[in-house]
Parts: structure tokens; sequence; C-alpha cells
């Protein structure tokens, strides 16, 4: 490997400079450079909201939430701050442009309802939303992120923590706050919601333990985010979380430049699920527990199957997508055979149309692709690609028994994965253009 700084042959003769970032970025910290224009007094207050706000997104059981309100003012620290949209993430502010525009046509199946109304205007700010996160995270990268991820993680703990002292009702009228009909969800409506929102920075906790050192801030962190999410008894979250750590443990794997990271890596992740599974184990131990999961950890529910049952409801969809193409409007399904059919590439065609349907598709295929084109590169931010396109592959899988499209963590993942690809297109050209001439003659 060439020092940084060194000129090295590049395709038709000329030298190139290497950069040398760490052997991964495995911090999650902010860079040990940065322009001083990165933290003048108009990023400093944008970094401050930006915090704030993701401070505030674990409060999610009134609508609209505080959050929102602050996604508000985010947009007016964006615009102080100067930030730019970057033309990298054109395709998703078209495809998400598309898919709202299907779900506004689709309202004329369902006119005079506020409901709907209000449904739509949703998943427009969700759109903006995500669009905005990609802009933030595409310049000053490194800062904009650490700010996010450290609130974030922090309420990820916090609501994990609310969810277990309700469960446990630790405190007087603590079950009915955040844990009623017997399972988790903190500050949440739905324990399905609440679950997969712990996921990512679940993620980034293992991952740094994986890669990087154990602290025990990190073990007891982790610690009581796996418990939350086992006492929110949502089988779609453990499904997730699964499928999430494997596909991050595997990337970790594969991106790492050191053979003995890597063996690092195997062996934490075997100690990993031990221990994981040992701890487990004990929880079970509690009757209380032990009775409930035995309930949810069944495959099969009484409302996934029967005329009723969430699979039949899935077959009646189908049937029902393919005979309107400007899809139901929001709920028209519902209205009809009283229960969603809770699956969000059903739900893309039958509220969004097929053009909203098909548009959501390619969402999710070119999130993908421009995922994984950036995770392959070393960037200061490698970490947070490897992350964040292991939890979106979770929710992607998730997405085929539960409704994902009003998910907030969801179109953040978005703006995370489209922000960095941008960010690690302009890395790249930076970094690997071609020397000044008086290098050139060297070679």
């Amino acid at each position: 490997m060439p020092r940084a700084g060194a000129a090295v042959p590049a395709p038709g003769g000329y030298a190139r400079p290497v950069y040398a970032p760490p052997q991964y970025a495995t911090s999650f910290g902010a860079p040990p450079y940065a322009p001083a224009a990165a933290f003048s007094l108009r990023e400093r207050l944008l970094l401050i909201i930006i915090y704030i706000a993701a401070l505030t997104s674990s409060v999610a059981f009134i609508e609209p939430s505080p959050h929102d309100a602050l996604m508000g003012v985010l947009a007016l620290a964006c615009l102080v701050a100067g930030v730019r949209f970057d033309r990298r993430i054109v395709v998703l502010f078209l495809l998400l442009l598309i898919w709202n525009v299907g779900g506004l046509l689709s309202l004329m199946n369902v006119p005079g309802k506020e409901k709907t109304v209000q449904f739509a205007a949703t998943s427009v700010y969700l759109a903006v939303a995500a669009t905005m996160w990609a802009c933030i995270f595409s310049d000053n990268t490194m800062a904009r992120l650490a700010a996010m991820r450290s609130a974030y993680i922090l309420t990820a703990f916090i609501v994990a923590a609310a969810g277990i002292a309700g469960y446990l009702n630790l405190f007087p009228h603590a079950h009915a706050l955040f844990a009623p009909e017997g399972r988790a969800l903190g500050f949440f409506k739905d324990p399905n919601v609440y679950g997969p929102f712990m996921i990512w920075p679940a993620l980034v906790l293992m991952q740094r333990m994986l890669v990087h050192r154990l602290r025990l801030l990190d073990v007891v962190m982790l610690g009581t985010i796996v418990v939350a999410l086992l006492l929110a008894f949502s089988r779609g979250a453990w499904f997730h979380f699964a499928v999430s750590a494997l596909v991050m443990a595997g990337l970790s794997f594969v991106t790492v430049r050191r053979q003995n990271t890597r063996l690092r890596i195997f062996v934490m992740s075997t100690l990993a699920v031990g221990a994981m599974a040992a701890f487990i184990a004990i929880l079970l131990a509690i009757p209380k527990i032990h009775e409930m999961f035995e309930v949810r950890a069944h495959l099969l529910q009484s409302y996934d199957t029967g005329t009723g049952g969430r699979f039949r409801l899935q077959e009646l969809a189908l049937s029902a997508l393919l005979g309107a193409p400007n899809g139901l409007g929001p709920f028209g399904f519902a209205s009809t055979h009283v229960n969603q059919q809770h699956n969000v590439y059903l739900q893309a065609f039958l509220v969004y149309g097929w053009v909203g349907g098909v548009s959501y598709i390619l969402l999710l295929l070119t999130t993908f692709a421009v995922a994984l084109r950036s995770v392959f590169t070393t960037t200061p931010w490698q970490a947070y690609i490897v992350t964040a396109l292991a939890a979106f592959a979770g929710e992607v899988a998730e997405g085929f028994i539960i409704d994902t499209d009003h998910w907030r963590h969801f179109f953040l993942l978005l703006g995370i994965i489209w922000g960095l690809w941008a960010a690690t297109s302009r890395y790249r050209r930076q970094h690997l253009q071609p020397a000044p001439g008086y290098l050139r003659t060297a070679i």
C-alpha cells in the first residue's frame, strides 16, 4: 500500500495521489480534517438542530410529533447554512416525486375524507424529509453524521429503557404508559414500529464492538436495546434485526483491509451470538416473559390465517390492484375488507397506483445499487454505509409482512444512503484525480 500522498500509476499513464485513510472507518467519529467553513456559526447551528431533531425522533405517540415540527426548523437551518442539492440525489428526488404524484392522483378514489388527505400529506412530508437528509449528509459529511448518530443512539437507549420500565412496571402507571397489552412500545403507538426504530443504532454499537473495541457504555446501551427488542414481541422486528445483523457482520468482514480485523470480526461475532443466546435464555426464565414469548414466537398467528387473515387479505389485495391502475386510495382496501393487507409492496400499488408502485420498487432497487457502489469504497464514513445498508436490507425484507411506507426512520435511512452516495462520488473524484504535471514527469 503506497503511503498517503504518494504518486502511483493510473490508467492513461497519469499519476494519481493515493489517500490513505484509517484501515476502516470504525470510530463513527468526526474526521481529523475539515475546512474552516465546516465549523462556521451557521454550520454549528445546523449541527445543533440536527442533534435535537434526531433526539426527538423517538417521540411518536402523537401526530404530528415534536420531531415533525423540528424537521421544519431543520429545513430553515439548512437554508441558513447553505445546504445544497447535490445532482447525484436527483434520482431519489424524482422517484419520490413520482411516488407521491401517484398517491395524490389516487385520492380521487376516496374524495372528501380528511384522514386520506392527511395520509397523502404525510407521504409528501416524508419524501421531503428523505431528500433533505440526503442533502445534509452529502457535504460536511462526518460532522453531520456524528451529530445525528450520537442523538439517535441516545434516544434509542432512552426509549428502550422506557419500554423495559413499562413492561416491568418499575413505577406507578409505567405499564399503561410504555407497555400496554403486555408489549413494550416506549414512546411509540405500535410495538411493531418501536422495534425497528432501534435497529440502526443497535447495528452502530455492534459494528463498533466487532471492528474497533469494546466499551462498557456500548455494551450497556446495546444490551438495553436488545432487551427492549425482545420485550416488544414483534416477530417482524426480530426478523429484521437478525437479517440486518447478519448483513452488517458480512459487509464488515469483506470491507475491512486487515486480516487480523477479519479474524476479530469472526471471533467477536461468534462470541456475540453465544452471549446473546445465553442472555435471552436468562430472560426467558422469567415466567411472564416466557409465557408471552411462547405465544409470539410461533411462525403463524391466528390473524395470519383464515378467511380474514393476513395472507388471505394479501391475496385479495393482489387481485384488487390488478384491476385498479390508479390504485384504491389511502385506506381504500381497508374500507372494503376491514383490515389492511400488511405488505408494503402491495400497499405501494393499492394506495399510490401502478405508477406509484413501480416508482417505489425502483426506489428500493436504485437505493441498493448506490449503497453497494458506496460500501466498497474506503472512505471515512464507510462504517455508516455498512450499517445503513444493513438496516435498510432488513427493513426491505420486513416490508413483506408490514406496511413501512410511513416509518420516519426508513426515510432517514434513505437519506443517509443517498447522501453518502453523493459524498462518496465526490470523494472518489477528489482523491483519485490526476496528479499535477510535475508528478507526471517523474513517472
